[in-house]
């Protein structure tokens, strides 16, 4: 289930939208308040070279941000929400709010100038925490629901030590090219694997061919 979405501009980490918090109760309410506490000392970290994608880990829960076109997204989720369901959420919310926003996100200079959003917003984060959608999106072609690799982090680090979100960068592209490296190496053993088994079997028939010709003739 998504919790909580926010939506800030990267380049000075102004806040342009938050999702309503709707406690149920007082204790849920706090919870909630204190992670979107966490989630605004993200956004004062955010710069140019920040992750276009990423998890933190913040204790039960987990936030996952996408940034795209100087602005960054993150929502909150239980550990249990799949992380391609938060993924497409969140790419979906950027087309719906830069439709609409997109030209004015640089001129604004006040915090939630965009709060008119929060309610196609709270529509849309609960279409994705249905059940339903989940089993559609399930169905739908894999390739669409691709994402590139994720960093993952715990925010506590990234927030109490001053970890650069640049640095969380560096390491998912460490980890990209690493992917890229063992793609590469799986084609050569493949490749090799293929050679193997066609000189293997072109052995067999030169041996078999000489064994008929000096047999028979």
């Amino acid at each position: 289930m998504i919790l909580l979405t926010m939506i800030g501009r990267v380049s000075d980490g102004l806040l342009l939208v938050a999702s309503t918090v709707r406690d149920e109760d007082e204790q849920s309410g706090k919870d909630l308040q204190r992670y979107q506490n966490q989630a605004k000392k993200l956004f004062r970290k955010l710069n140019p070279q920040s992750p276009d994608r990423c998890t933190l880990e913040a204790g039960d829960m987990k936030f996952h941000l996408l940034i795209a076109e100087g602005v960054c997204y993150v929502c909150l989720c239980e550990p249990s929400f799949p992380k391609r369901f938060a993924f497409a959420y969140l790419e979906d919310l950027h087309s719906k709010f830069y439709d609409q926003y997109g030209r004015r996100v640089p001129t604004v200079t006040r915090p939630y100038p965009f709060m008119e959003f929060d309610t196609l917003l709270q529509k849309t984060q609960k279409h994705y925490s249905d059940s339903r959608t989940q089993r559609n999106l399930i169905s739908v072609n894999s390739e669409l629901l691709d994402i590139q690799t994720i960093m993952v982090a715990n925010i506590t680090e990234v927030l109490q030590r001053g970890e650069a979100l640049s640095a969380l960068n560096d390491k998912a592209n460490n980890l990209s090219s690493l992917s890229r490296k063992y793609k590469t190496d799986a084609k050569l053993l493949n490749i090799r694997s293929t050679y193997a088994k066609v000189a293997a079997v072109a052995v067999f028939f030169i041996t078999v061919i000489f064994y008929l010709r000096f047999w028979w003739f």
